[in-house]
C-alpha cells in the first residue's frame, strides 16, 4: 500500500481523481481575506463545484481608500466576481480613481514620446526664448480652457 500524500486543504492521496497538484518551486501562493466581515462561526458550505460557484457564494469584496497628491481621500469598494478581477486591468476597471490615474499615466507616456521624437519641439525647448514663448502659449490655452 502506497502512503504518498499531496498538498491540499485536507490530506488527499495523490492517486485520487481530483488531487491538488503540488505548487511548483517557481510559484508563489498568496492568501488573503477578501471580505470585511468576520464570520461568527465557521460554516460548512457544500455543493460548490467550480470557482464561479465559490465567487457566487461568498461574493468577496474589499473597501479601499486612495489618497491623491493633494491628500484628498477617496473610498471605493472593489468586488471580485471572477479571477479576472484580480489582475491589474480587473482592478483598474472597477475603480474610477485608478481609472483616472491610468488615463493620466497614458497621457504622460504620450507626452514623453512626443518629447523624444518631435524634433521641432526638442529644438524649441532647447532655445530659451522659444521655450518661454511656448510656455506662454500653453498657459494661455489653459486659461482659455478654464474659462470655457
Amino acid at each position: 500500500m502506497d502512503n504518498t500524500y499531496g498538498l491540499g486543504g485536507t490530506e488527499v492521496k495523490t492517486d485520487a481523481n481530483e488531487a491538488i497538484l503540488e505548487i511548483g518551486q517557481n510559484k508563489t501562493l498568496l492568501i488573503q481575506k477578501l471580505t470585511q466581515d468576520q464570520s461568527l462561526k465557521p460554516q460548512i458550505v457544500t455543493g460548490l463545484k467550480s470557482i464561479d460557484d465559490v465567487f457566487e457564494n461568498y461574493k468577496p469584496e474589499i473597501a479601499v481608500e486612495f489618497e491623491d497628491a493633494e491628500g484628498i481621500e477617496t473610498k471605493e469598494t472593489l468586488k471580485f466576481s471572477h479571477l479576472g478581477n484580480f489582475g491589474k486591468k480587473g482592478i483598474i476597471d472597477q475603480s474610477k480613481y485608478l481609472n483616472d490615474l491610468d488615463t493620466e499615466k497614458d497621457q504622460y507616456l504620450k507626452i514623453i514620446k512626443q518629447l523624444k521624437s518631435n524634433k521641432i519641439l526638442k529644438s524649441a525647448l532647447a532655445d530659451p526664448e522659444a521655450k518661454e514663448a511656448l510656455l506662454k502659449s500653453i498657459q494661455s490655452l489653459i486659461a482659455e480652457l478654464q474659462q470655457g
